[in-house]
This record gives C-alpha cells, sequence and structure tokens, in this order.
C-alpha cells in the first residue's frame, strides 16, 4: 500500500500552557504535569517584558523550543529544561533557585545549557575553543544538554532573519554549519541536520542558494509532478511483489546539491540524482526484499549501495542506501529501513531518550564512543586551533567499514589509513605500528582503506610514532598522539639546548647559578621552573640578556637590553629553517591542499599537491610537508567553459570577486559558436576558498563547466 507523506510545517503560534502539558501527556501519560505548568508560569514570569529581534515576546522562545523537543517525544524533565533554559543568562533567577524550585536534576541540566550559550557570544578563537570544550564535557556527562541546545539552535536559526547586522546573522550561521548541524548528524539526529545546514547555507551563500532554487524550478516546470510519479511507480513495483510498504519521496535541498557541486568535479546538470526516495517496511527482512524488487526493476548504480542495516554507522543508523537508474537517465535514491529504523534515523538519540521509564529506558542511553575519543583527543590539544581543528575532523568526515583480522568491524572516516586504524582500535596499537597487510598484501602506511578491507597492524615495542604520519592520517585520535609525540621529541631536544645555553650564558657573563638567584631570576622571568627557563631559552623567547638581567637586576647591561623576538614562522612546515622552496607551477598548490616537497639540485624545493603526475615519478624522493598556519595565499589555475554570449565572462568574475577572490591571469584557450574556453588563475587564501569559489561558478547559468587545473 502507497501512503504519502507531508512535509513538516513549522508552528507559527506560541504554544499555550494547556497545549504544551497536552503533548507531552499525549505521548508520556505518566509526565509530571506539575512540573511543566511550574516551568511554564515560572519563565513566563522570569522573562517579563522582554522583547526578542522580531518584536515578540521573548518567552515566545523557550516555549518553541519546548514545542520542539515535544516532536522529539523527550521525558518531561527535558521538556522543563528547554522552557527554563535561558532564565538563568537572561533573567534574575539563580541556580539555587532552579535547583529548589524543580529539582537538581532538572537544576544541573539547565545549568549545562546555560554555559553552553556562551558559544554564541565568542568571536576569538581561544574563548570559542575553551567554550566548546565545555559543551563536549557537558554533552558527554548527558547527551539531553545537547539535546535542548540543538532545539534552541534550531529556532534561532529559524527566526534569524529577525536580526538586523548583516555580521552577526553572518558568524551564527557559520557556527551553525561548523558546529550544530554537525553533532546533531554524529548523533543521528539527521532531520536536525538538514534543516540547520539549510537555514544556514540560505545566510552564508545566498547567490547560491538563490541560483540552485531557480535551476530545481527549472527542472520541476519542465518535469511535472516528477516526486509522486516516481514515488507511484516504486510502490507499484514493491506491490507487485506483496511488499507494503510507506513510500516518500522528496527533492533534495539546495544545500545538499551545493555540498555535491563542491564537493565533486560536476556541474549542475549533470545532478541526475536530485530527487531521493525513502521505503519504508515492515521489518528488515523486509527491506532486503524491497531492495531486490526495485533492482529487478531498475538497473543498480555500480558503487552505490550500501548496507547500514547489518552494519550500522556509529550513532546507531540503520538503512539500506541504493542509487537505481531510470529509463530517462535520471538516477534515483533509495533508502530503505523499516519504522524502527526511520525513528532512529530521524530522531538519533532522541529515539532511545523518548520518556522511557525504567531499566529499559536507562539501557537505551547509551554513550558514543566517537564522544569519548575526542573528549581524550581535546585532552592533549595544545591550542585552539588544534582544539578546533580536531572537533571539526571528528564530526565533518564520511565513513567506510573495515574489517580486522579476527572479523569485527571497524568504522573509520573515508581516506583513513592503517595508522588511524590501529589508534582507532588502541593507542598502544598505534603508537607501536611499524606496517600493515591490508588484505593479506604488505602495503605503505599512507595507504588509502576501502570499505570491506581486512587490516592487520605490525608493531614493535621499540618503535614511536613518526612525524611523517602527520601528513596523512585523516582521524584527530591519530594526529593529536602523532603531534603529541612530535611535541615531546621537541621538548627533549630543546630541554638539552636550553641547559647548554643556559650553562654557556652563566660561564660568559660569571653569573652565580645558586639555586636561590635561579628562583629569583624565575620570579622576574615570570617562569615556573628550571626546565621552562632552559626551554624558553632554546626557542629565543628568553634571550641571554633577558637570562643576565634576571639574574643580576639592576645591571648596566640590564638597563639597555631589548627584549628578544621569537623565531618567526616559516610558511610550510617539514623544511629546513632558511631552506629555498618554490610552489609548483604544473600543479599550483594552495595553503589546505596536502603537500609533499620535492628536491631540484640548485634550486631548492618544489612544492607540489600529494597526486600532481610531476611529483609521482619522483615519489621515492618525498618530502613531507604541511602548510604552516601562518601561510598566506596562492594562485589557483581553473578551467572554465562558458556559454558565448554577452555578459558571461563578467558573471564570472563577479563570482570569483564575491568569494573574495583576485583574478591576476586570464587567458582564452578555445573557442566556437556555442562555448569559449577560459584558463582563469585566481589568488585564494585556502582550499575551502577556492572549493566554495567553483562551487558557485558550477551553479552559475553561465558556466557549463568549471575544473581545477592540477597538471
Amino acid at each position: 500500500m502507497l501512503r504519502t507523506t507531508p512535509q513538516r510545517t513549522t508552528v507559527t503560534h506560541m504554544l499555550r500552557q494547556y497545549e504544551l502539558v497536552e503533548r507531552v501527556k499525549a505521548y508520556d501519560p505518566q509526565a509530571d504535569e506539575a512540573l511543566l505548568n511550574r516551568a511554564y508560569v515560572f519563565s513566563m514570569k522570569a522573562h517579563g517584558s522582554q522583547l526578542r529581534a522580531s518584536g515578540d515576546p521573548y518567552f515566545s522562545h523557550p516555549i518553541e523550543v519546548a514545542g520542539i523537543l515535544t516532536e522529539l517525544k523527550l521525558d518531561d524533565e527535558t521538556i522543563a529544561t528547554g522552557i527554563l533554559h535561558d532564565t538563568i543568562e537572561d533573567t534574575v533567577a539563580t541556580q539555587a533557585e532552579i535547583d529548589r524550585l524543580f529539582g537538581t536534576s532538572v537544576g544541573r541540566l539547565v545549568d549545562g545549557v546555560t554555559k553552553l550559550s556562551k558559544i554564541e557570544a565568542q568571536t576569538e578563537t581561544e574563548r570559542a575553543a575553551e567554550n566548546l570544550r565545555k559543551f563536549l564535557l557537558a554533552m558527554s556527562d548527558d547527551i539531553r544538554v545537547l539535546l535542548v541546545k540543538l532545539a534552541d539552535r534550531l529556532h534561532n536559526m529559524r527566526t534569524l532573519k529577525f536580526i538586523e547586522s548583516p555580521e552577526k546573522r553572518r558568524r551564527i550561521a557559520r557556527e551553525t554549519m561548523e558546529i550544530y548541524a554537525p553533532l546533531a548528524g554524529r548523533i543521528g539526529m539527521y532531520a536536525f541536520m538538514d534543516e540547520l545546514n539549510e537555514l544556514a547555507f540560505r545566510e552564508i551563500e545566498p547567490a547560491e542558494h538563490a541560483a540552485i532554487v531557480a535551476r530545481l524550478e527549472t527542472l520541476r516546470s519542465g518535469g511535472g509532478d516528477l516526486v509522486a510519479k516516481i514515488a507511484a511507480e516504486i510502490g507499484a513495483q514493491l506491490a507487485r511483489h506483496g511488499i507494503e510498504a510507506d513510500v516518500r519521496g522528496r527533492e533534495k535541498r539546495p544545500f545538499s546539491i551545493w555540498r555535491k557541486l563542491r564537493g565533486h568535479t560536476i556541474e549542475f546538470d549533470a545532478l541526475t540524482d536530485v530527487v531521493a526516495f525513502r521505503v519504508i517496511v515492515a521489518s528488515p527482512g523486509e527491506c532486503y526484499r524491497a531492495l531486490g524488487a526495485i533492482n529487478q526493476h531498475w538497473k543498480m548504480v555500480p558503487g552505490r549501495f550500501k548496507d547500514f542495516v547489518s552494519t550500522p554507522k556509529d550513532n546507531g543508523y540503520r538503512s539500506l542506501h541504493t542509487t537505481v537508474a531510470r529509463g530517462d537517465g535520471l538516477r534515483i535514491e533509495v533508502q530503505i529501513r523499516d519504522a524502527a529504523m526511520h525513528e532512529e534515523a530521524e530522531l538519533g538519540v532522541a529515539a532511545h531518550w523518548a520518556y522511557k521509564q525504567g531499566d529499559e529506558g536507562a539501557a537505551a542511553r547509551h554513550s558514543y564512543p566517537w564522544l569519548s575519543d575526542l573528549i581524550e583527543t581535546l585532552e592533549h590539544a595544545t591550542s585552539p586551533e588544534e582544539l578546533l581543528e580536531h572537533t571539526r575532523m571528528a564530526m565533518f568526515q564520511d565513513h567506510i567499514f573495515v574489517f580486522t583480522p579476527k572479523g569485527e568491524v571497524v568504522q573509520l572516516p573515508k581516506d583513513a589509513t592503517p595508522v588511524d586504524f590501529a589508534y582507532n582500535v588502541h593507542s598502544s596499537l598505534g603508537d607501536a605500528c611499524v606496517g600493515a597487510r591490508v588484505n593479506g598484501r604488505t602495503v605503505a602506511l599512507r595507504t588509502r582503506l576501502a570499505s570491506g578491507d581486512r587490516v592487520e597492524i605490525v608493531r614493535s615495542e621499540t618503535r614511536a610514532p613518526d612525524p611523517a604520519w602527520d601528513g596523512f592520517v585523516v582521524t584527530a585520535k591519530a594526529r593529536a598522539a602523532v603531534r603529541r609525540t612530535v611535541r615531546a621529541r621537541e621538548r627533549d631536544s630543546q630541554l638539552a639546548m636550553g641547559r647548554q645555553l643556559f650553562e654557556t650564558a652563566v660561564a660568559r657573563f660569571g653569573l652565580p647559578d645558586g639555586d636561590d638567584v635561579v628562583a629569583a631570576a624565575l620570579t622576574r622571568l615570570k617562569l615556573p621552573d628550571r626546565a621552562a627557563l632552559h626551554v624558553a631559552l632554546a626557542r629565543q623567547t628568553v634571550g641571554e640578556a633577558d637570562l643576565r638581567d634576571a639574574m643580576l637586576p639592576g645591571s648596566a647591561a640590564g638597563a639597555r637590553r631589548k627584549k628578544a623576538k621569537p623565531v618567526a614562522a616559516i610558511p610550510i612546515k617539514g623544511l629546513a629553517p632558511g631552506a629555498a622552496f618554490a610552489l609548483a607551477d604544473c600543479c599550483h598548490p594552495v595553503p589546505g591542499d596536502r603537500i609533499v616537497g620535492v628536491p631540484r639540485p640548485g634550486s631548492g624545493v618544489e612544492v607540489h599537491v600529494l597526486d600532481c603526475p610531476a611529483a609521482g615519478s619522483a615519489a621515492g624522493d618525498w618530502l613531507d610537508l604541511q602548510w604552516d598556519a601562518g601561510s598566506g595565499g596562492a594562485v589557483a589555475r581553473l578551467q572554465a567553459v562558458v556559454h558565448n554570449q554577452p555578459g558571461s565572462l563578467a558573471s564570472v568574475a563577479n563570482i570569483i570577486a564575491a568569494h573574495a577572490g583576485n583574478i591576476v591571469n586570464l587567458s582564452l584557450k578555445d573557442r566556437d559558436r556555442e562555448f569559449h574556453t577560459d584558463i582563469v588563475d585566481i589568488e585564494v587564501a585556502d582550499l575551502a576558498q577556492l572549493t566554495a569559489t567553483i562551487a558557485a561558478l558550477r551553479a552559475a547559468p553561465a558556466v557549463v563547466s568549471v575544473e581545477r587545473v592540477k597538471a
């Protein structure tokens, strides 16, 4: 039987007190009605006459947040937390008052959400990173803190248009796309993730959003009600095989299309899979029957089948994914699952929290290993930039599934290596890794793994992590471990060098080096101990003159001294200090690309993109390089095929300028009546800016295709 399901619409009026209670009681008759009523009245009085940017009473916001949480069928404590989540931060209410009136459990949740709200107020990397750390720790204590915060962010994004400042809107949207949407995805709340990404994309890239919407409108007008037609066709095919199913079709969101344009070498007109369907059947066994029926009717696209039923994702997601091709060339993405799988796919971890009581509910409230690994990794981050890098690595990546020698399944990010695999199994295995066998064959440690690979690690207890691994590992856990080892080695080296510099200075200037003199010098230099002094001397943050003045205060030499400056950072890590290098003209690397160095006798080191054919011919002599955090921009080369009509080049130039790119060279490669092919060199800050520019160009009507030239 085919049933069509309408899309969820946003409630436009504020929930009244009795309506909110009725919603909760409808799915949880045992809910504490008095708790909900007390929270509603308390929050309304506490917020008083406060107004939102839209002009609505501020009180409407926490009530709408609570309403979103009822759609997830969450327990009464979580609903009460949603109602109260802004009272401590924005009113005169105190933590002690919340604890006394609503219990310590609700009080703890409200306190957790209050601490997280500071994330929204940060612009400095350092403070944002510290608040992100607090966020993740609060999540690990009780995942309901994140559920309330996601509902809070979702309602704020739905009303983002009322904020007058464009910069503030963009900042909130970027934070949503970089932190909140990925977190929603990692706990399996894909409906939240999709809406958050879409709302953020519309604010951050309004021109690209409008262009994709317009292209979709054109396709829609040409194809009629294509979604309903295909849904009926799928339902009829399943019915012929005796399978009862709920078929739900939807057009992909503009953000999903933009992400595919940005991440793949593909043009808009080549996007044949702009519609997707969900087939919901009665049981896991019916999922496989439905898959067989669909594949008998249409041809399956090779390489596009994924079985997350037998091998679920680490957030619990289960479903069969396949892509089939219709006779007209249109590709259709189909997800097949049963009702329980669908609930988990929509609600994620919230499906486990849903008002369940007793042991059954407690057992369902499972923790996520990725969160524990991430917190362990964050404990060793030495800078705010590194902390944010590790977090984004852990949240953004697509995944593959590989096997241990014993047949156990290990989930890893796409492009993971044997080193990533070793650290995923256990930190000690990663530290001792010296080699790997994949499917019985010895491979290099930088080899990219694929789903289905069987991986065996060769270990040596005398081996330590190789600093070169930092150039190819993709998991935050592996990268943090490698960097930790590099820092330890650097510190040992700096301690030895600094100790020698100290002894040389003492001998040269005849300085007293008794414990009391050194202790006084450390106080003046604001250093905790001798080891810190030795490191500072090695790093040149403390010079000989500083040391002499600190150990002999008041000396004439000290009065004339100038503070030593730290050694300036070089643009690329992995080169010897002062080494000559040049960015290769063949592949035009930009910050963010994976890069290697090829020594060229007489001319220094030539820096290439990892997959550059010219670099491949010298693979045995490669130097593992990385862009330094202080690297400036670079010039990338694009080849664009553009319609041969007035205004086309102007359109291309305007898009590049809108993305803060600078055209440094433009040349005509080929031209005919219909099209012309241009080579465009643009200066960009990094790979992220370049990929965003390419995605925008591909979405433009004037552009037929655009590719990056790497050889």
